[in-house]
C-alpha cells in the first residue's frame, strides 16, 4: 500500500504527468523539459525529484550531460494504460496543452536530428575511416562473423547501412539484402561501392532511403537485421530496436554493433553521438521490450570498446 501511496502522490499534478508522457516519447534533459513545458528550470526540477523519489523517472549521466528516462516499466505500463484509456494521445479530445507540448517536443526533436544530418551530410566520404577511429574495422568485422556464424542468412537487412559495408561484407552469405539509410549523400556512396556486389543468390543489392523509426519494409520480412555503428545517433533507440524486431521473421535475428558506455564527451559534439555508448543493461531491457531474447555478447577492448549484442525474436 505505501509504494501505490507514494506513486499517486507523485502523479496527482498535471505537469508531472505531462512529463511522464513527454519522456515516453524520448529521454530529455531538464532544459529541454523546460522548453517543451514552457517552464522555468527550477520548478521543473522540482517536479522531476518528486518523480524521481517514486522510481518513476531515473536520471541517466552521460559525460557532462544528465538526461531523464522512465523508470521500471512494471511500474509505468499500468500507468500509460490508464492515461490512455481515459485521455488517448493524439485524439479528438486532446486538449490544447497535450498538442502544444507534442508540437514543442516536435522542435527538440528538428534541432537534434537537424545538428545530426548535417554532420553525415559533411562527413559521408570520410565515413568507413571514421568508425574505425577507435577499433580497427577488420577486427570488429572478424567480431561479427564469428557471433552471426557462417551459416547461410536468407534475407539481409542493415539498418542505417552508411555506405554499404555491412552489405559488402555479408553479401555472399545471404540470398537477399537491403539497406536503408537517411542520407542521401551516404546511399549514393554506397551505390558507388556496391554497383557490381550480388548476392549467394546473384541478385543485385537494393538500397533505399529509409527512417530507422519507421521502415518501409513490411513485418516478418527479414532473417537478420543489422544496426552496425548507427543506434547511438538515434534520439530513441528504443524504438528503433522495437522497429527492427518488428520486421524479424519468427526467430529472427538482430545485430547491434555500437560502442559501449563511455564519457568521451567531445564525441557528442565532435560527431554528433546523442548515445554515449550503451550498457548490456540498456540493451538487454530494450530487446527484452522489443520481443528479443538477448542470445549473444561480445567486447572488442580498444580505446574505445565496441559491443556486440545479438538478439533473437522470442518464440510466440
Amino acid at each position: 500500500m505505501d509504494r501505490a501511496l507514494i506513486i499517486f502522490q507523485a502523479l496527482a499534478e498535471p505537469t508531472r504527468l505531462r512529463i511522464l508522457r513527454l519522456l515516453r516519447e524520448m529521454e530529455l534533459s531538464v532544459g529541454e523539459l523546460a522548453q517543451v513545458l514552457g517552464q522555468s528550470q527550477p520548478r521543473v526540477s522540482r517536479h522531476v525529484k518528486v518523480l524521481a523519489e517514486a522510481e518513476l523517472v531515473v536520471r541517466r549521466k552521460e559525460g557532462s550531460w544528465v538526461f531523464l528516462a522512465l523508470g521500471a516499466e512494471k511500474d509505468l505500463q499500468p500507468i500509460f494504460s490508464a492515461l490512455d484509456h481515459w485521455h488517448p494521445p493524439e485524439s479528438e479530445d486532446e486538449d490544447d496543452l497535450g498538442r502544444a507540448d507534442r508540437q514543442r517536443l516536435q522542435a527538440v526533436r528538428n534541432v537534434r536530428m537537424g545538428a545530426a544530418e548535417d554532420w553525415f551530410e559533411v562527413h559521408a566520404a570520410e565515413w568507413d575511416a571514421i568508425r574505425s577511429l577507435h577499433v580497427s574495422e577488420s577486427e570488429v568485422e572478424a567480431g561479427i562473423r564469428h557471433i552471426i556464424g557462417d551459416a547461410p542468412i536468407g534475407s539481409l537487412v542493415d539498418i542505417g547501412t552508411g555506405t554499404g559495408r555491412m552489405l559488402e561484407l555479408l553479401a555472399g552469405q545471404c540470398q537477399h539484402a537491403l539497406g536503408f539509410d537517411r542520407s542521401p549523400s551516404m546511399l549514393r556512396l554506397a551505390r558507388a561501392k556496391l554497383e557490381h556486389a550480388q548476392t549467394a543468390s546473384g541478385e543485385k543489392i537494393n538500397l533505399r532511403q529509409g527512417n530507422f523509426y519507421a521502415l518501409p519494409i513490411a513485418e516478418n520480412a527479414t532473417d537478420l537485421a543489422i544496426i552496425h555503428q548507427a543506434l547511438r545517433y538515434a534520439q530513441h533507440p528504443a524504438a528503433v530496436i522495437i522497429e527492427a524486431a518488428r520486421i524479424l521473421t519468427p526467430d529472427g535475428k538482430l545485430l547491434v554493433v555500437d560502442f559501449a558506455s563511455h564519457q568521451r564527451e567531445e564525441l557528442r559534439m565532435r560527431d554528433a553521438h546523442v548515445y554515449l555508448g550503451f550498457s548490456d543493461q540498456q540493451m538487454k531491457d530494450w530487446f527484452h521490450s522489443a520481443g528479443l531474447d538477448l542470445v549473444s555478447t561480445q567486447a572488442l577492448a580498444g580505446e574505445l570498446t565496441v559491443k556486440m549484442w545479438l538478439g533473437q525474436l522470442q518464440s510466440k
